[in-house]
């Protein structure tokens, strides 16, 4: 395998329990995150990160019934969990993918894997700088920049969401940044709220019977016609997740496991 998207996944969430499995129009949302991300024509194929946690079962019998492969890990040691699943399936380009990102578009995510072979970048992604909708996030790295990341992060927070350490080196690795035209960066369309969900549910339900190759341009069209349906989410604090890793960050003991 080349190029692989890694997917993180996983039942538990304190802020939206079991966000992933939520159902609409008859399927769960992680679902429609493989089958927007197997659009991508850059991505060989896909791989589902998840947790060796026992409500986590419910992840691995939904992809694997798909024929998607699952990589157990890890719940908390994210960083741990991507580096042993590209290790496992000698992936050698990652693109990172949250389960938070159900409306990702495909297209997006091909201009961040052009940017970063294009560029020569240990690392690319559209979130260096903020300029596409929370929830249009893609990263791409090198499996060997993954590596010196996983010996050597020794933070929390670094370990939870993977690729700060990366992003905090820059004389460490090549970064490249992907920008969008306008800045977009206050729209959310990302998963982590019941009024996330509210609001995916609704765009999903409008535009996915009629096109289920829809575009951020077609959500944008969409919105931009009904303006009161970005009110359901406003005013939730971005990266939640990170800022609180972040105040409670501490040095943590790894004890990498022999390769």
């Amino acid at each position: 395998m080349k190029t692989v998207a890694i997917i993180q996944a996983r039942v538990s969430s304190t802020r939206l329990a079991r966000k992933v499995l939520l159902q609409v129009m008859g399927k769960p949302i992680l679902h429609y995150i493989m089958e927007r991300i197997r659009k991508a024509k850059f991505i060989e194929d896909m791989i589902i990160a998840t947790s060796i946690k026992k409500e986590d079962l419910e992840i691995v019998k939904l992809v694997s019934s798909l024929g998607i492969s699952v990589y157990c890990g890890s719940e908390e040691d994210v960083l741990d969990r991507y580096y042993q699943a590209a290790r496992v399936f000698g992936i050698q380009h990652i693109v990172r993918i949250t389960a938070d990102c159900p409306l990702i578009d495909p297209s997006i995510i091909d201009n961040v894997i052009d940017l970063y072979f294009a560029s020569g970048a240990d690392y690319c992604s559209n979130t260096l700088d903020l300029t596409f909708p929370d929830g249009e996030d893609a990263e791409v790295f090198s499996f060997d920049a993954l590596s010196y990341a996983w010996q050597n992060a020794k933070l929390l927070s670094e370990r939870e969401h993977v690729t700060p350490y990366i992003r905090k080196h820059p004389d460490k690795f090549k970064l490249a940044s992907f920008k969008n035209k306008i800045d977009l960066s206050g729209k959310r369309w990302t998963l982590d709220r019941k009024e996330d969900f509210k609001l995916i549910k609704i765009i999903l339900e409008s535009l996915y019977p009629l096109n289920p190759n829809f575009a951020m341009e077609d959500i944008l069209k969409f919105l931009r016609q009904n303006p009161q349906i970005e009110d359901i989410n406003k005013g939730i604090l971005t990266n939640e997740g990170y800022l609180k890793s972040l105040a409670e960050d501490r040095v943590v003991n790894i004890g990498h496991p022999e390769e």
